[in-house]
């Protein structure tokens, strides 16, 4: 069984300034900045939220079949997913363009100054859902606007249940076009504050999202996830990291745990509780697709956790 995943491929090109943005820019002449900052540590990972579901997914032996468009920068991710065993079957590439990529420069009080550029992002309603055969369930996660639009009609149109993850997209969509999503799709997840926005521009209660999906999952970090289902909550324990490195990221690979229990069709409680370690585990990495393990590795930090097995 098969995952289409809709989302970014994107590189995220990530620099940290040894001092501080306030030490450099004057406050009395923000309204001409003029700035350059030396950054001497760089690095640049492979991310977006297609690539990095089906990153996850493979890792927890499913198959995920990534759609996306790409630039013609694309070739060095198109290698480490040749070298991760990810599909690229459905990865268009979109001529002169460039692959959607991030800017990052931290400074020492861990203060972000960020630019993205979208690039063949920007395409991804070229793809279509038809294209894939063999295909299980789906996720729309943050992608061009038309894309995440058209490809939620056709998953719904073709009777695939989806994933609605609107994640760091949500600002492009007004209550309307959020309502529309819930009614196409099956489950919905989001974190605690894109559920307040949901909320806010939709009116919809728990209970009328509840009455339109078979489950609404929310995440709240550190404090764990819950899963809301016409007959339950079901409240999931956050996972325990050995470290806390890097949060970017553990979105995704939460989603990815979500897609594995929904292909295996386990209880909502296991799946969470994948889910949720699912992130612990990135969040002890930086980058986004740098953490590894096996199975036989996972269930036993999954005994250790939960104190059961799966």
């Amino acid at each position: 069984m098969s995952a289409l995943i809709c989302g970014s491929f994107a590189y995220d090109n990530i620099m940290v300034f040894p001092d501080r943005f306030k030490n450099h820019i004057l406050p009395d002449k923000v309204h001409m900045l003029n700035v350059s900052f030396m950054v001497p540590e760089m690095r640049r990972e492979f991310g977006g939220c297609a690539g990095n579901i089906a990153y996850n997914l493979k890792l927890l032996g499913g198959e995920p079949v990534p759609m996306g468009t790409v630039g013609m920068d694309f070739e060095p991710y198109a290698r480490w997913m040749d070298k991760n065993g990810i599909s690229r079957e459905h990865v268009r590439m979109v001529e002169e363009s460039f692959t959607a990529q991030a800017f990052i420069t931290t400074d020492m009080d861990d203060n972000q100054i960020t630019a993205f550029h979208p690039g063949a992002m920007g395409s991804a309603h070229l793809n279509e859902i038809g294209m894939a055969s063999g295909i299980s369930l789906g996720i729309i996660s943050p992608d061009g606007r038309d894309g995440m639009i058209e490809h939620a009609r056709q998953f719904s149109d073709a009777g695939i249940p989806f994933i609605f993850d609107p994640g760091q997209g949500m600002p492009m969509f007004d209550g309307d076009d959020l309502k529309t999503f819930i009614e196409q799709a099956t489950w919905v997840t989001l974190n605690d504050y894109e559920w307040q926005l949901l909320q806010d521009r939709t009116g919809y209660s728990i209970e009328d999202m509840t009455g339109r999906l078979e489950a609404l999952v929310v995440t709240r970090g550190g404090e764990g996830s819950a899963i809301y289902t016409a007959d339950a909550v079901i409240e999931v324990a956050a996972a325990k990291p050995g470290a806390v490195v890097d949060p970017t990221g553990c979105g995704d690979a939460y989603r990815a745990g979500l897609l594995y229990g929904l292909l295996n069709q386990f209880d909502w409680k296991t799946t969470g509780q994948i889910a949720s370690l699912m992130g612990a585990i990135k969040i002890e990495n930086n980058g986004t697709q740098n953490h590894k393990f096996n199975v036989d590795d996972f269930k036993r930090l999954y005994k250790d956790n939960f104190g059961e097995e799966f």
